[in-house]
């Protein structure tokens, strides 16, 4: 049966094994049977720069390089994790990067997909930050600093978030219903497939009397979640973690 795959928020590290290993297994299995793959961002935990000398990113590279060879597209949004992600690794890996916000055609239905993360308007302090690191000259810079370097600001920027999340009303860290009107109305459509929020959900409501739906992809810290869209519809699944002999 033809289909399209939706992942993520698998915040890859080299620590977390059971990350890794799920992925890995979903790439060698249920990857390679799609019409395509989409990654919605946040495939590591933090990315310091396509020079990352690291085997864990190259590994990944490989694992998502074959499915693209077997004749399955991936395509790749930014996630606010990684966005300094570059061609030089989209090559790597196989991956077709996309922009920010994209239109695609699922089986008829034109559906609007995003990291989600620009959905969130109410954190004014982190909107200001991500207006600006977006820029081709903030991300130059920072790209052009030592490696050592850009290692130490990515642990200082997640240590500070965690903080932040810490005490943080949680309606702040969830999208704005009327941004995500907004963004639909915007681009013409009745669906949105996003991720960021950490909260997999199908919602539906109405927008002058006409139904829409938001779709939420669910992250990989304690299992796999995954979206499965066919020409008769969606299945938001999530898959165990492999457990070792």
């Amino acid at each position: 049966m033809s289909h399209t795959l939706f992942i993520a928020d698998l915040h890859l590290e080299q620590d977390r094994h059971d990350i890794s290993d799920l992925f890995c297994h979903f790439l060698n299995n249920d990857a390679r049977k799609a019409d395509a793959l989409y990654i919605l961002g946040d495939l590591f935990e933090v990315w310091f720069g396509d020079d990352n000398p690291c085997p864990f990113p190259a590994f990944i590279a490989s694992q998502i390089k074959a499915v693209s060879d077997s004749g399955v597209p991936v395509y790749y949004i930014h996630g606010n994790r990684d966005f300094t992600i570059g061609k030089r690794y989209a090559k790597q890996s196989g991956m077709i990067l996309l922009p920010e916000a994209k239109v695609v055609d699922l089986y008829g239905q034109p559906t609007l997909i995003m990291h989600g993360d620009s959905l969130c308007t109410l954190d004014v302090p982190y909107q200001k930050f991500r207006k600006k690191s977006r820029t081709w000259w903030w991300k130059g810079i920072m790209l052009s600093l030592p490696l050592s370097y850009r290692q130490k600001m990515a642990r200082n920027i997640r240590e500070k978030s965690k903080e932040n999340k810490s005490g943080a009303d949680l309606s702040i860290m969830d999208v704005t219903q009327s941004e995500v009107e907004l963004q639909m109305q915007n681009f013409g459509v009745t669906r949105l497939i996003h991720g960021h929020t950490h909260r997999p959900a199908i919602h539906h409501f109405e927008i002058n009397g006409k139904p829409y739906e938001r779709i939420v992809l669910g992250d990989w810290y304690e299992q796999g979640s995954l979206l499965k869209v066919t020409p008769q519809g969606v299945d938001l699944q999530s898959q165990a973690f492999i457990k070792k002999a």
